[in-house]
């Protein structure tokens, strides 16, 4: 017998192995179930919290939320309960699903250092939704990040929203691209200017590199928007991102925390007319009336970012979140990038810490749900808890601030994806 014809007529054993195989080897099929969620407190994020009330999902969108005496119940959902619910928890800012928890090579593809220019490098075709790290911000109420290329490069790519879900990129996606991101300080410089990394060696150079890509891109802007397309340029993928940043349909997340970095990002951006998103902004405060003036909203700097010693982050503060909030800057709280294992914060944390530096319970819990989703632009699905919006919900046995608390259930678009203490 051939080969050919042994492979297309296998034993019955080998076809019940074969069978047994492709099982075991097939991902489970997440599917939405008519639920109840059931809480002593719940905070919707949409309006007053409730005492003993009930989040009703139906078809992975909410229903009907209230109390739950008052509030009409399907008969045949499953029930979920606990003492606090609270809409799944926003990740304002991190590289989850590029930089993985292994810290090595393999699983680090959220800088590329090669160029200093990339804004064509697209989140998207780096996210790993497989990564552990998704599993375990999950596990204390996570259900939303905001991702993608990490701070170190003047342009290092694009940013993408995504659900804590999902076997493939494409299930898990929110916003494929969702801002480009930019460094302004030391970490977008070479030491000594070196030519051969095509990078800055001087914030002058930085902030002229970047105004000299934002005139190529409205060039390109205006030569592709000719009516004769014969003379329309090449496409250029960088220079078609950078087209979406001046047409306002793409901001840029700029990271910078020294004063005169942040007070650059404005400039550039009242010059260009492009929407900017301040990331970090240690030294947001000395600039606070300014950033307010131009209506640009920041995601701060996690509460226990660790300052190293000095640096650009010497004067950052536990009480930044709240300082800027007070001077009417909306904010949001993020993870944010840590180059040692396992190369995330969580978000629930880094709130509850701000709790007790400034932001009341709810400012805090606003800036990991219903602000944090507003800034990064998908308040209409998740954020909070409302008649319409995504079935995601998080449950906890206590106040989600206090330490000795657990996360006791996560649901997404209405699956549960975990009922364990965590």
């Amino acid at each position: 017998m051939s080969l050919d014809r042994w492979r297309a007529c296998p034993s019955p054993r080998a076809a019940r192995l074969a069978a047994v195989v492709i099982a075991l080897a097939a991902p489970a099929v997440a599917v939405a179930e008519v639920l109840v969620v059931r809480g002593d407190v719940v905070h919707t994020m949409a309006g007053p919290r409730i005492t003993d009330g009930v989040v009703v999902i139906e078809d992975g969108t909410i229903s009907a939320v209230g109390p739950a005496a008052t509030t009409p119940l399907p008969a045949n959902a499953k029930l979920l309960r606990g003492a606090v619910v609270t809409p799944g928890l926003v990740d304002a800012h991190s590289v989850v699903g590029l930089a993985g928890h292994l810290n090595q090579p393999q699983d680090q593809d959220q800088l590329d250092s090669a160029e200093a220019i990339q804004p064509e490098l697209r989140a998207l075709d780096a996210y790993n939704p497989q990564e552990r790290l998704i599993e375990w911000l999950r596990g204390f109420g996570v259900t939303t990040i905001h991702t993608g290329h990490a701070p170190g490069a003047l342009v290092s790519g694009q940013t993408m929203v995504v659900k804590l879900a999902g076997t493939t990129v494409e299930e898990a996606v929110l916003v494929p691209m969702a801002m480009v991101a930019v460094t302004l300080g030391d970490a977008a410089r070479r030491e000594g200017g070196d030519a051969d990394a095509k990078s800055p060696g001087t914030r002058s150079k930085a902030v002229a590199m970047l105004r000299a890509e934002f005139v190529k891109a409205q060039e390109y802007r205006r030569k592709r928007a000719l009516a004769d397309a014969s003379k329309h340029p090449d496409v250029d993928l960088g220079l078609e991102t950078m087209a979406g940043v001046l047409g306002g349909t793409v901001p840029l997340l700029v990271t910078a925390d020294r004063a005169h970095d942040i007070a650059s990002a404005l400039r550039v951006a009242e010059e260009f007319g492009v929407r900017v998103v301040l990331d970090s902004a240690a030294e947001g405060y000395l600039l606070a009336d300014r950033i307010k003036a131009a209506g640009v909203p920041v995601i701060v700097h996690p509460t226990m970012r660790r300052a190293g010693g000095g640096g650009e982050t010497e004067n950052l503060s536990f009480e930044s979140a709240a300082t800027l909030r007070a001077a009417g800057i909306p904010i949001a709280l993020q993870s944010g990038y840590e180059s040692y294992v396992p190369k995330t914060r969580v978000v629930l944390f880094e709130a509850g810490l701000a709790s007790v530096h400034g932001l009341t319970f709810e400012q805090a819990l606003a800036a990991v749900t219903i602000d944090a989703a507003t800034i990064i632009g998908v308040a209409d699905r998740v954020g909070s808890l409302a008649v319409g919006k995504d079935g995601d919900v998080a449950i906890y046995d206590g106040d989600p601030f206090e330490y000795t608390t657990h996360c006791t259930g996560v649901v997404i678009d209405g699956v549960v994806m975990s009922e364990e203490a965590r």
